[in-house]
């Protein structure tokens, strides 16, 4: 997620803020297969199976996500029509038992559902709790078995408050679905936690001129009758749930290809400033420049969507961040290169657990602090030393350990630039060979899928050779500020620091 706003503590030291599992992309021959064969999902008569947990058991969010079941493949069609705010969805999830299953819940929150069936046969179906769809088949499932759930549904989607604004979050030409940890449940039901990953064919039909926008690779549009088109997506890499999105709007669309053959569509709502599409033009720069530190970018496609809409962040979604144009009073490198960075971390490695959220933050970061000593601005050691040395250790900042912020905690801006310093620190410590060692052997190892602290430091540890407990200990876990010293003031940093605040920061 992209950096928030500067705490006074910014303000006043003149601080810098710097913002699972593998599984194959399912084709067309698959799904084929897969509908072929739906009637050798359920168990023999008498078979009963046992009920999927109503959640995944996240350290933060016990509730979100589900347990029996891995989604492969999420089909969407949906209709939206801004003026209403009214949306029409048909949701195809192709899935496997990981038990036998006699009931299962999706997430799913306030939309009414019109029809619910499992491998073509309608099932019962409760709702429970704020967002806990119980789907009951007609027979138990069988551990291993594919099956096929279809929903369709319609209403007025919800939007989510409590963390982050998101959901179906209305603008004044359409609309954005965005956010983060939760977002996807309040326009598909889907297993909402990165630990279930999957691929995604996405299909938006908006009335005309309106344009929307989603991730991965553009197959195209195409006339949906009554002054409406379909816009269709295509995500062939797994996905978690929060960074799908869609973005409707009057965007003015910008594409071409990278040398390295990279797919690149950026969005613009044409009121945004022309430094958004400055900025958005360093794109291939930046992935050139990120993938020489952290391993070749991991997907085909890449981009970024600005709206022009009081978002208040931007956010990581996959392949094509999301920006708030107020992100852009000059042309913001920056903010590029932190939503850049986490297609690495975040997005194709993404996190086990809510509480891991350093290892996307932090290290989108720290990638903000190497583009700042690329720019000749400030090394990371610099800016890491100007933390320890000018802000205090009464300070709040301090007392939010990054590695467990807690749920209240999860985007303080001491998971962002503690989780950099933690970085920094090991660098320091491994040497900066072992230390991108380190970075690409996590993308490669974890690839596709997640990874959690324990794991990392694990990493770390083998890499390096060291060990390593004491050191993540003082930066992610202690609540108070690590011996970590702060070098002389060095010609021109304050003012460094205060460009890369600039040029970081949402002002609010």
């Amino acid at each position: 997620m992209g950096a928030r706003s500067i705490a006074s503590i910014e303000r006043s030291a003149r601080g810098c803020a710097c913002s699972r599992r593998a599984r194959s992309a399912l084709g067309a021959a698959i799904f084929v297969a897969v509908l072929v064969t739906a009637s050798t999902t359920t168990l023999a008569a008498g078979g009963v199976g046992s009920p999927g947990s109503d959640g995944v058991g996240d350290s933060y969010f016990p509730l979100y996500g589900n347990g029996g079941y891995d989604v492969g493949h999420y089909n969407l069609n949906i209709r939206y029509s801004p003026g209403s705010d009214r949306l029409v969805g048909d949701a195809t999830i192709t899935a496997q038992a990981t038990m036998d299953l006699s009931r299962f819940n999706l997430d799913f929150v306030g939309l009414q559902i019109d029809s619910l069936t499992v491998d073509g046969v309608d099932a019962t179906w409760t709702r429970e709790q704020q967002h806990e769809l119980v789907v009951t088949p007609p027979q138990a499932l069988l551990q291993n078995s594919t099956f096929v759930v279809r929903v369709t549904y319609a209403g007025v989607p919800k939007r989510f408050t409590d963390l982050v604004s998101g959901g179906v979050v209305r603008t004044d030409d359409g609309a954005l679905f965005i956010g983060e940890p939760e977002a996807a449940a309040a326009w598909f039901p889907v297993n909402d936690h990165p630990r279930d990953k999957a691929t995604y064919r996405i299909d938006l039909t908006v009335p005309e001129p309106l344009k929307a926008i989603s991730n991965g690779r553009f197959l195209g549009r195409a006339p949906a009758g009554a002054g409406r088109t379909t816009w269709s997506w295509q995500v062939t890499d797994p996905m978690a749930s929060y960074l799908a999105t869609a973005a409707i709007g009057r965007f003015r669309i910008d594409r071409r290809v990278t040398d390295s053959g990279i797919r690149v569509l950026d969005a613009l709502d044409p009121r945004a400033p022309n430094e958004a599409r400055l900025a958005l033009l360093k794109e291939e720069r930046i992935v050139r420049f990120l993938s020489r530190q952290f391993g070749p970018y991991p997907f085909d496609d890449v981009g970024g969507i600005v709206e022009y809409h009081r978002l208040g962040y931007a956010l990581e979604t996959q392949t094509r961040p999301v920006y708030d144009s107020s992100f852009f009073p000059g042309v913001n490198t920056f903010i590029v290169t932190h939503e850049l960075a986490h297609q690495w971390f975040g997005d194709v490695v993404s996190i086990d657990d809510w509480q891991h959220i350093w290892l996307n933050e932090g290290f989108a970061t720290y990638a903000e602090w190497l583009w700042a000593d690329r720019r000749g601005l400030a090394t990371p050691q610099a800016i890491s030393s100007f933390y320890c040395r000018y802000v205090p250790a009464s300070d709040r900042f301090w007392k939010v350990p990054p590695g467990d912020p807690g749920v209240e905690r999860l985007f303080d801006r001491a998971v962002y630039v503690r989780g950099a310093m933690t970085l920094q620190a090991l660098r320091k410590a491994v040497g900066s060979a072992s230390f991108f060692d380190i970075l690409r052997t996590w993308v490669v190892d974890q690839r596709n899928g997640t990874g959690n602290t324990d794991q990392f430091i694990q990493l770390a540890e083998s890499v390096s050779g060291m060990q390593l407990d004491a050191l993540f200990d003082e930066y992610l876990f202690t609540p108070a500020k690590p011996a970590c010293g702060g070098a002389a003031r060095s010609s021109g940093i304050a003012s460094a620091i205060d460009q890369l605040v600039a040029e970081s920061h949402l002002r609010r």
